[in-house]
């Protein structure tokens, strides 16, 4: 279900979906997805509104998805051997996600 929320960074309001909850001293706070700025964030219960009927059907800007059978790749290098290899990596690393998002733009 998607709901309204605060955004602090944004400064407005915005249409998300809850993904966690988790309690803290002074409150809930909830993990969001915004599906408009395809962004995530954490923001306090008292900034959740329910949304209202007809704004609910009006289509998200973002959509989550992934990059079919692509896995992050990692050049490693042996330092003892002088040797450099291309092979598997357990996440994306930020040259990666920085040179794939200048080939969108």
């Amino acid at each position: 279900q998607v709901y309204v929320v605060f955004s602090e960074e944004l400064k407005c309001w915005c249409r998300a979906l809850v993904e966690s909850v988790w309690c803290q001293a002074d409150g809930y706070q909830l993990g969001c997805f915004l599906v408009d700025y395809a962004k995530y964030c954490s923001v306090a219960s008292k900034n959740i509104r329910v949304l209202a009927g007809a704004f609910a059907k009006i289509p998200h800007r973002a959509k989550k998805c992934r990059l079919h059978c692509t896995k992050p790749l990692t050049l490693h290098i042996d330092y003892c051997e002088n040797t450099a290899k291309i092979g598997p990596a357990k996440r994306w690393d930020t040259a990666s996600i920085q040179h794939f998002r200048k080939l969108l733009e």
